[in-house]
C-alpha cells in the first residue's frame, strides 16, 4: 500500500493489551463505496474490524482497524 496514491495506506501498527491496531488512510479522491469495499476486504481476509473512522476536509478518511491478538501471534517465552 503506497502513501499518496489512490490505495489505502498504513502508517504503522500499534498494539494495546488484547487488541492489535492498524491505522489506515484513504485519499480524498476515493469514493465512499470504494473505501467501504477496501475496508471490507481488510476485514474479510485479515480479520480486522473497524474501530474508528474520521472524515477530514478535502475528503481524506482516516480509519483505525483492530483485531484481537491471538496466542500464535505472540512470541514464545524462553526459560
Amino acid at each position: 500500500m503506497e502513501r499518496g496514491s489512490a490505495t489505502a495506506t498504513t502508517e504503522g501498527d500499534a498494539a494495546d493489551g488484547d487488541w492489535e491496531y492498524r491505522p489506515v488512510q484513504l485519499p480524498g479522491d476515493v469514493s465512499r463505496l470504494t473505501a467501504a469495499v477496501r475496508l471490507a476486504i481488510q476485514a474479510e481476509f485479515g480479520g480486522w474490524e473497524l474501530a474508528r473512522m474520521r472524515l477530514y476536509p478535502g475528503g481524506v478518511r482516516k480509519a483505525v482497524l483492530r483485531r484481537r491478538r491471538s496466542s500464535r501471534m505472540l512470541p514464545e517465552l524462553l526459560m
